[in-house]
């Protein structure tokens, strides 16, 4: 096989990557999606976020990372409402701007499973919060205004 056979197949597998991502990223946002960047290891360098598509599913926000295989049955990261606390609320600095939804506010949360920051545009802030607000009767949910 010659380098021109091997450049067709890896353009190929490429092409078809991405055409399944975009795909994808459409069935998760009919669904009922929002647009979401997720950064699981909370630093200051404004590196390691990742584009992903939110949905609320009861008492959990899942997540689904865009650009992924996404083989898996389930979400990249499930966030449940119980025991789960936003710490601080901040604009994204200039070097995070790459990775956000459009006018993003970022969160910096913590749950039982650790910290972890997420991005969204304001109407889907406006949705997260009302969700994160609207917890059944009998259970307190502390967060950031």
């Amino acid at each position: 096989m010659g380098i021109a056979e091997v450049v067709g197949v890896v353009l190929f597998v490429a092409v078809v990557f991405l055409a399944y991502s975009a795909w994808r990223r459409v069935r998760l946002l009919r669904a009922g999606g929002v647009h979401v960047a997720l950064r699981a290891r909370v630093d200051d360098t404004g590196r390691g976020w990742h584009l992903g598509v939110g949905h609320y599913r009861g008492d959990e926000f899942v997540w689904h990372r865009v650009l992924s295989l996404g083989l898996g049955p389930g979400p990249d990261v499930t966030i449940s409402r119980e025991g789960f606390e936003i710490d601080d609320r901040r604009e994204p600095t200039p070097l995070e701007g790459y990775a956000m939804p459009a006018g993003a506010v970022v969160l910096r949360c913590r749950s039982a499973k650790g910290e972890v920051e997420i991005a969204m545009g304001p109407d889907a802030l406006t949705g997260f919060l009302s969700w994160l607000e609207s917890a059944p009767p009998g259970r307190s949910i502390p967060w950031a205004s």
